[in-house]
């Protein structure tokens, strides 16, 4: 499902006005301006990405939506609610940029021991577990200690317990940290389902790939101040250029005269146009490739 699918409401999950946080040493000296009067509101339903360098203030940001950090000044609502409220948390699932797990428990040990904490009922926990698990690839090694697992299906884990209360936001910092093409394909096609059903998340990745395949609307971060903000298609598109694409014709003379003719109605140069043939993405070409492997699998 293509991220210009998804329907937002115009009812923002989060809104951060003139949000800052400054770091202060044991003096209580300003040490770090980590943000700097950060004004944003994200859709709810919307896949928003947070992008930035390292030191841009994402994390920050992140942990002062989670209630993590109390903001220096300035004013920030989750779901309507103070984001320190019990209220707002227990509508909130989390993945941190590094999976820390119990490494003598199988995911569904985790996976029931997070279930308890949310005060889920068992036969609800069970059918969330296994939906998940199968979902994310993981019922294979559902029984098996995960300090044996690679650091991709951590991370899998990881995200199923982030999912495993149904939450309304979901904050996804760095999602695709050590997963395999076919693996972020996976967590990118459910990202896109998720915000079909109406949930709301809050993404950040420094593989910008991937937050244009899923996120509608990004604001870019740099020394905790936003440079940019608004729809991805609006910040990206190059108003002053336009596409023209038409099956390739059987000889290369037809290509020019076609060319030709748009040129001489448009009023344009001819050398002003150009003719290419379109790109698959890599990850496209990379899982195309895998699909129609004449291999069988080893035994």
């Amino acid at each position: 499902m293509p991220a210009s699918a998804i329907s937002e409401s115009p009812t923002p999950a989060i809104v951060a006005t003139n949000l800052s946080k400054t770091f202060r040493d044991f003096w209580r000296r300003p040490r770090v301006k980590a943000v700097c009067a950060l004004t944003l509101s994200v859709p709810s339903g919307a896949i928003y990405g947070l992008l930035g360098p390292n030191g841009s203030g994402k994390s920050t940001t992140l942990k002062m939506i989670l209630g993590l950090l109390f903001p220096t000044s300035g004013e920030l609502s989750v779901l309507g609610l103070p984001p320190t409220s019990p209220a707002a948390r227990r509508r909130i699932g989390y993945l941190p940029e590094e999976t820390r797990l119990y490494p003598t428990l199988t995911p569904l040990e985790i996976l029931s021991f997070h279930a308890r904490l949310l005060s889920l009922p068992r036969p609800l926990a069970k059918s969330r577990a296994d939906e998940l698990l199968a979902s994310l690839d993981l019922q294979a090694a559902a029984r098996r200690p995960v300090g044996a697992f690679s650091k991709g299906m951590a991370r899998r884990v990881g995200l199923a317990v982030a999912l495993l209360g149904d939450p309304d936001l979901l904050i996804l910092d760095e999602p695709p940290s050590g997963l395999d093409p076919i693996a972020t394909r996976q967590v990118k096609d459910l990202m896109l389902d998720l915000a079909a059903r109406g949930k709301t998340i809050l993404t950040t990745s420094h593989l910008l790939a991937d937050v244009q395949d899923t996120c509608r609307r990004v604001a870019i971060l740099h020394h905790g101040h936003l440079l940019a903000e608004g729809p991805l298609d609006d910040l990206l598109q190059r108003a002053t250029e336009t596409t023209l694409s038409f099956p390739t014709p059987a000889s290369p003379d037809a290509s020019q005269a076609a060319l030709q003719a748009v040129a001489t109605a448009l009023g344009l140069p001819p050398a002003s146009l150009h003719l290419s043939h379109p790109r698959k993405s890599l990850e496209e070409y990379f899982l195309d490739i895998l699909a129609h492997d004449p291999q069988p699998p080893p035994p």
